[in-house]
């Protein structure tokens, strides 16, 4: 079967702004995701947004969220039990991977949370950008400095990187737990291009999908940081190509 697909709500903020979250998470749950990754409440309580998207038929895998300063953790372990799910992800700064010693610093403060929130059930993974592939000894030197760690490839920066998504997944198979799916040029000289629905860019996403359902990964999530598109066209599209290709299950 299809690994489930997910939205990073991060990805219609600006829809969001505009329309606010009760019509944006509609207009997702009527595309056919089952499945969202936030990070926000928007404003609302806890049982005021479980109703929201339980209402809407929409299931939260996961959140981003800053999971690195102990401050957050009373918070992050309330939403997470709250709203029901078991993923927290985070990413790391570009300024971090400039020295090995500000990597060994960031892998402290990783082993620490994990430490901290294994046990109570969570999983801890990192989101990555192309800045941890960009260079030797980077990306893979923080993951082997936090075994523990899982991964939430972004298959689109690993690329923009100068990496094969796949050989990464095949890599870190046992912790490869989510994907973000984007696409667009992935051009590493300029990473900041617009990026387009998926199926339309220069990453193969069936490599990286048929990679993950071998790792065990169990949801992709589409991302889309900026488009030179309508942002609900592209996320539409994004819908439309993973499901119309087995590369994704939604629900239509």
């Amino acid at each position: 079967m299809a690994i489930p697909l997910s939205i990073q709500l991060y990805t219609v903020r600006d829809a969001i702004e505009k329309l606010g979250a009760p019509a944006v998470l509609k207009e997702i749950a009527e595309l056919g995701f089952p499945c969202i990754e936030g990070g926000s409440l928007y404003g609302l309580s806890h049982r005021e947004f479980k109703r929201l998207i339980d209402g809407l038929g929409l299931k939260q895998m996961g959140a981003h969220c800053g999971f690195l300063d102990p401050k957050n953790w009373a918070s992050i372990e309330d939403d997470a039990r709250e709203i029901g799910y078991k993923h927290i992800i985070t990413s790391i700064g570009k300024e971090e991977f400039t020295s090995a010693e500000k990597i060994r610093a960031a892998a402290e403060k990783i082993n620490a949370a994990v430490n901290h929130f294994s046990p109570k059930g969570l999983v801890v993974s990192l989101h990555n950008h192309w800045w941890e592939f960009d260079g030797p000894s980077k990306g893979d030197l923080l993951l082997e400095l936090c075994p523990a760690v899982n991964l939430q490839l972004d298959i689109y920066w690993a690329k923009t990187g100068g990496v094969n998504p796949v050989e990464v997944i095949q890599r870190y198979a046992r912790r490869t737990k989510l994907l973000h799916i984007k696409d667009g040029p992935a051009d590493g000289k300029d990473p900041m291009k617009p990026m387009t629905a998926a199926g339309s860019g220069s990453v193969d996403i069936p490599a990286a999908v048929r990679a993950g359902e071998t790792a065990g990964v169990e949801y992709l999530s589409v991302e889309l940081d900026h488009c030179a598109t309508d942002m609900l066209a592209a996320v539409r599209e994004s819908y439309d190509y993973l499901t119309r290709h087995g590369l994704a299950q939604g629900k239509r």
